[in-house]
Parts: structure tokens; C-alpha cells; sequence
């Protein structure tokens, strides 16, 4: 009893093990036979093929991104020179406004020094005309005059020497500073236009790269998710072989087996809790294989139609057409259906369960699959000798002891 309690459990791992493993990939050969070796080797080059490539998108990617990286150091250096020439330039135009206050500063001096000079020049002319010692002198009305003519053209004199030396002085600091201050503004009014340019021709380059490398990225995630696909597919492939070629070998060795049960006594296997199909979906199911029956196409392993079909294959092609496709249902073999649907006695069979047989009482010994047509009779994918027909289900030794219902 013990032993047998550990081969049913061993039998459900393994099928819960290949079930899990295969109820997150659809089945991409839904209209071929089992795939053949040569298939899987062409899948697995094609899967090298876009692993290959999608490693030179990624090399591509990273120089493209270190490229990115440089220029936006360049982009960064300029913007901080822009900002540089930007407040240099301020000061610039502050000096300029300095320089130009000055300026009018200068000129008022200078307009003061016109002022003076044009009272000397009236006194001047009062005083006969002319700034000459000798001439104020000779047209003198006495000592007394002349005294003060004397004074007053030394007061003048001296006056009229420091007015020029002033405006002089004005004028030529005015000069200069207006001169100072245009050169620089405009020195540095172009200093910060080259800056500008600069930067923009940066930050165009940044922008630029920024695009390629977008691109290339978006190329990359491309090629990652084709090589994706293409690792799925073999896969996939490889889990189909296995999976049509462990059910083979099951009925082959249920071929040479004498010692089986009619119908195997219930020893407790469990399927899932619940159902994923209605009674119209189990009757579309029904009407399919009983089509493909009629039509007798013939019994190939792995084959899931659309002109031959094996027993799981039978299965899996009904309940597709029926609109139960992946990922709710997907191409098992005979043991995976038994796990992945619900038990129901025989007593509570309806027309789309089905049934399953084993050539030791095992789940992961059951070698063959069929649907349950009504009135103990059902629809199945026989074998190469027989073909697909309508047969009774004790017909075949090893009948497991409860239906299971999708």
C-alpha cells in the first residue's frame, strides 16, 4: 500500500510538474504533427540568430549611449560658459552705465569750463577787446585804473588757465571712458553670441544622440522580445516532442501489457476544483470530433489536425475550435488532461468530458485520451492501426475510474 501511495504521488508531481511547465506557452504547431528533431534544431538556430543579434543591438546601444553621455558633458560645460558670459556680459553693461554716467559727468564739467570761459571772453571784450597785459595797460585811466585792470586780469588769468586745464581734463576722460565702455560692451555682446552658439550646437548634439539612442534602444527591446519568441517557440517545441513521445512510449508499453484492469479502482486521484467550459462549449467540442471522426482522417502522433490527429491531439483541436483556447487550454498529453480537469463519476458523465485510460492505474502512465459522446459511447483518435472512431468506451482495458470535465 505504501508503495502505491508513493507512485501515485510521484505520478502526480511529475504531471503537475509538465502541466505548470507548459500552462504559460501556446502551442505554435497547432496544424502540424509532433515536431521533429530537425524542427527543433532549426528553432534553436534561429533562436541563436536573434540572441546574436539582439547582443550587437546591445553593443550598438552602449556605444551609442556613451557617446550620449560625452556630449552631454559638452552640453553642461557650455551652459555653465553661457552662464558665465551672461553675468560677465552684466558686468559689462554695468561698467557701461558707469562709464556713461561718468561721461555726462565729464560733460556737465566741461559745459561749466564753456561757461567760465565765455565770461573771461565777455570781460575780455568789456575790458577793450583783448586778454593781453600791455593792451589793458596802455588804454589805462590813471594809476589807479591801472591797478585795477592789472588785478582783475591776473584773477582772469588765473581762472581762465584752471578752466581750460578742467575742460581739458573733462573732456578727455569723458572720451575715454565712452570709448572704454562701448569697446567693452560689444566685445563682450559678441563673446556671448559665440558663447551662445556654442552652447546650441552642443545641446543640438545632445538632442540628436538623444534620438539615436532612443532608437537603438527601441530596436534592442525589438530584438530582445523576438529572441524571446524565438526561445519560446523552441521550447515549445521541444515540451510538444517530449510530451507526444513520453504518450507514445505509454501506449506501446500498454500494447504489450496483459494485466489491466477492466476499469481501475478509485484510488483517490484529484484533478482541478473548478471548470472552464459551459454546455455549449462541451457540445461545439462533441460536434468537431465527431466530424473529424466521419471524415476518417488518419492516426498521427502529435498531430492536432487540421487532417490528422492523435488522441490528445483530438482533444486539444475540439475544445480549440469549440473557442477553449490557450492560455485556458492548451495541447497537454493524455496524463496533463487528466490533472487539468475536474473529476466527475460515471454516473454524472455528460457529452464533452472525458476519459482516460492507463495501463497500471497511474496518472502518469495514462497512454490514451477520448471524449465522451453519450450513452457510453465516445469519439477518439485510436491508434495508427484503427484511426480515428466511434466507439464504446469499455472498449479499451484501463479505464480510469472518473470522467473529467473541462
Amino acid at each position: 500500500m505504501r508503495r502505491k501511495k508513493i507512485t501515485q504521488a510521484v505520478g502526480a508531481v511529475i504531471a503537475l510538474t509538465l502541466l505548470a511547465s507548459l500552462s504559460s506557452t501556446a502551442t505554435s504547431q497547432a496544424k502540424t504533427p509532433a515536431p521533429t528533431q530537425e524542427q527543433i534544431d532549426a528553432a534553436k538556430k534561429a533562436e541563436e540568430a536573434k540572441a546574436a543579434a539582439a547582443k550587437a543591438a546591445a553593443t550598438q546601444l552602449s556605444k551609442a549611449t556613451q557617446t550620449l553621455n560625452q556630449l552631454t558633458a559638452l552640453a553642461d560645460q557650455a551652459r555653465a560658459s553661457y552662464n558665465r558670459a551672461l553675468k560677465e556680459l552684466a558686468v559689462a553693461v554695468s561698467n557701461a552705465n558707469a562709464a556713461a554716467v561718468h561721461a555726462a559727468k565729464t560733460q556737465a564739467a566741461v559745459s561749466a569750463a564753456n561757461i567760465t570761459i565765455g565770461k573771461m571772453a565777455a570781460n575780455a571784450y568789456k575790458m577793450g577787446g583783448d586778454f593781453t597785459n600791455i593792451n589793458s595797460v596802455l588804454s589805462a585811466n590813471g594809476p589807479q585804473d591801472l591797478v585795477d585792470r592789472l588785478t582783475t586780469l591776473n584773477n582772469l588769468g588765473a581762472g581762465n588757465a584752471t578752466a581750460l586745464k578742467r575742460f581739458q581734463a573733462a573732456e578727455t576722460a569723458a572720451k575715454a571712458a565712452k570709448a572704454e565702455a562701448d569697446r567693452t560692451k560689444a566685445a563682450q555682446v559678441t563673446a556671448t553670441q559665440k558663447v551662445a552658439d556654442t552652447k546650441k550646437i552642443a545641446d543640438d548634439a545632445k538632442a540628436a544622440q538623444a534620438k539615436e539612442v532612443d532608437r537603438l534602444r527601441a530596436i534592442q527591446n525589438q530584438l530582445m522580445a523576438d529572441f524571446a519568441k524565438a526561445k519560446n517557440f523552441r521550447v515549445t517545441l521541444e515540451q510538444q516532442r517530449q510530451l507526444a513521445l513520453l504518450e507514445e512510449a505509454n501506449a506501446n508499453i500498454a500494447a504489450t501489457t496483459n494485466v489491466k484492469y477492466k476499469v481501475w479502482p478509485d484510488r483517490g486521484f484529484s484533478g482541478r476544483s473548478t471548470i472552464r467550459s459551459t454546455e455549449s462549449i462541451r457540445a461545439a467540442a462533441v460536434a468537431y470530433a465527431k466530424t473529424q471522426v466521419l471524415a476518417r482522417y488518419p492516426y498521427v502522433w502529435g498531430a492536432q489536425g487540421p487532417n490528422s490527429f492523435d488522441c490528445s491531439g483530438l482533444v486539444y483541436a475540439s475544445y480549440r475550435s469549440a473557442g477553449l483556447g490557450y492560455p485556458e487550454w492548451s495541447r497537454l498529453n493524455a496524463a496533463l488532461y487528466f490533472v487539468a480537469t475536474k473529476r466527475v463519476p460515471f454516473s454524472q458523465l455528460l457529452p464533452g468530458d472525458l476519459l482516460f485510460y492507463s495501463y497500471d492505474g497511474s496518472v502518469q502512465n495514462i497512454h490514451h485520451i477520448t471524449i465522451y459522446a453519450g450513452g457510453g459511447k465516445m469519439w477518439e483518435a485510436n491508434s495508427k492501426k484503427v484511426g480515428l472512431i466511434f466507439s464504446d468506451m469499455y472498449s479499451i482495458k484501463g479505464l480510469m475510474p472518473s470522467g473529467g470535465r473541462v
